[in-house]
């Protein structure tokens, strides 16, 4: 009995996976799981479309209508922001380079949906917090506690390092040199390490942890109950929590949606009013481009206030002995009688 053929689908997704983002590439388990996910999605849209089982698309099935049918999807009835609708995008743009390679004949059917543009979205400001708001919620875990130590040294390495939650949550004690010069060492987005100082509040609160105190080099600094690494959810409702205990001493807290990247943005904005250099900022969080960190200085309403103010004064716009205004009875007449 001959064997039937390999689904060529199944092989060309294999070989895009294995031989081309994580051999060739040398893409990051994030990057692989975000692209797995996109294609999970885009080839049970088909599938449900065309009415008939994921095993029996074939490459002929993927085609640039669908693909735009498919991401009008993702935002319409997945509710997806424009921002994720394009990542969606990058990702099959990729697997779609890859056909190309491995499937020239079909090259112009893949070369229709590289075409597909990225949809342009508003930029949001980035929301982030006062130094002040930030300590009310750093102020809350009860200390006596090892959970309540634990929640207070994750909040305030969160505001001193600027992490991203991945890299806070990824951290072991071999990162850590909690003498000085007190750093870690975040293992950052592409692949890309980068060495933040350390202050003595959050050097003290680490060493209390017994996963610091008496851990193993390669154990995690933030685990829960189980031992196990804390979660990105577990920080999000333990954040929620503290934010919630401390509305009483900082209302303002009331109408913000506050979420673990909300430290990280009030930690660039805490730098860049303290006078540091924007290009250092950038290094300080890891980002890729300058232009990325840029987006602090328009949100910082503060520091445009000060800009104001500094320039209403060297330019000599205000009055020696400013007078308020009245108006005069006959001017009052003289436009009644208009």
């Amino acid at each position: 009995m001959n064997r039937a053929p390999k689904d060529p689908l199944l092989g060309c997704v294999e070989s895009f996976f294995r031989d081309y983002l994580q051999r060739l590439r040398g893409a990051s388990p994030h990057t692989v799981r975000a692209y797995r996910d996109t294609l999970r999605l885009l080839f049970i849209y088909l599938a449900d479309t065309k009415g008939c089982a994921v095993a029996d698309l074939q490459l002929s099935d993927l085609r640039v209508d669908e693909i735009a049918a498919f991401l009008t999807q993702l935002e319409s009835v997945r509710a997806n922001a424009i921002a994720t609708r394009n990542c969606r995008l990058a990702a099959i743009r990729s697997f779609c380079k890859h056909l190309i390679r491995v499937d020239l004949p079909h090259a112009e059917q893949y070369q229709r949906i590289l075409a597909l543009p990225a949809k342009k979205c508003r930029q949001p400001l980035a929301v982030y917090l006062e130094a002040e708001e930030v300590h009310a919620i750093i102020d809350q875990p009860d200390r006596r506690t090892a959970l309540g130590q634990r929640d207070h040294g994750l909040l305030l390495f969160l505001y001193n390092t600027g992490a991203r939650i991945s890299e806070a949550l990824a951290v072991c004690c071999a990162d850590l040199h909690l003498t000085p010069p007190r750093q870690v060492r975040l293992h950052g987005k592409g692949r890309k390490d980068r060495l933040c100082p350390l202050w003595r509040e959050t050097t003290q609160a680490l060493q209390r942890l017994p996963t610091v105190r008496d851990g193993k080099p390669g154990g995690f600094v933030f685990v829960n109950r189980q031992g196990q690494p804390l979660t990105r959810d577990g920080v999000a409702y333990l954040l929620r929590k503290y934010v919630a205990a401390a509305i009483p001493s900082a209302p303002t807290l009331r109408r913000r949606k506050i979420t673990p990247h909300v430290l990280r943005h009030s930690c660039a904005v805490a730098l860049l009013q303290s006078g540091v250099d924007i290009t250092v900022i950038r290094d300080y969080l890891g980002h890729a481009s300058v232009a990325t960190t840029s987006r602090y200085l328009t949100t910082n309403l503060q520091m445009k206030r000060a800009a104001l103010e500094a320039f209403w004064k060297r330019a000599g716009i205000t009055p020696v002995n400013a007078k308020p205004w009245h108006p005069s009875p006959d001017l009052l007449a003289f436009l009644a009688s208009l």
